[in-house]
């Protein structure tokens, strides 16, 4: 029997796989983290793909870029089933930047990619402007292997802050944004519903 060289080919029900979450609200590290943890695979000399949504076009479309400006090239999706076509054969590792924009399909887009033998990182927001569960990203924590939850610093008192308060106007779901529209908030400083 011939030996295999890398990972395991594309076929559904391969196993050895995982799905690892970092999430928390605006401004908590979230991308950052995900970027350390690209770079790491890289510098193992895994091969790594890495997507965003097709709607985050804050800092630049051919990468995802953390507050603080560190950048890694990916690849703007509309819809999350888009990627599955995408992922080239050889490759090890596949990161997802702002996990909320995709459609429900996304987290059985990276539980395929896990059972195909695939590291897949994730990052997003646990909670939307009103302080509700982003159902996607609640899905993912369920099923992830492993969850890092990250906590921001609170602009209004300094204690540590997992909520996104959102200062503009607007009662979109979703609504792009940076520091312009939101702060991150404690529990205390945050203001349900209100924007």
């Amino acid at each position: 029997m011939k030996k295999q060289k890398g990972p395991a080919p594309l076929r559904s029900g391969y196993g050895g796989g995982w799905i690892e979450a970092v999430v928390g609200s605006m401004f908590s590290g979230k991308t950052q983290e995900l970027i350390r943890r690209l770079r790491l695979a890289t510098i193992a000399r895994q091969k790594v793909q890495v997507f965003n949504s097709a709607l985050d076009t804050r800092y630049a479309k051919n990468h995802i870029v953390s507050h603080d400006l560190a950048k890694v090239p990916s690849e703007a999706v509309a819809k999350s089933r888009d990627m599955l076509g995408l992922v080239d054969p050889d490759t090890q590792v596949v990161g997802i930047d702002e996990v909320q924009f995709f459609d429900d399909g996304v987290v059985d887009v990276c539980e395929e990619l896990a059972e195909r033998g695939r590291r897949v990182i994730v990052a997003g927001l646990d909670q939307d402007y009103r302080g509700v569960p982003f159902m996607v990203t609640s899905r993912l924590m369920a099923v992830a292997e492993y969850v890092t939850k990250n906590l921001a610093v609170c602009s209004v008192c300094g204690n540590p802050a997992n909520r996104s308060q959102r200062l503009s106007v607007s009662k979109k779901l979703i609504e792009v944004g940076t520091t312009d529209k939101y702060e991150a908030r404690c529990r205390r400083c945050f203001i349900r519903g209100q924007s």
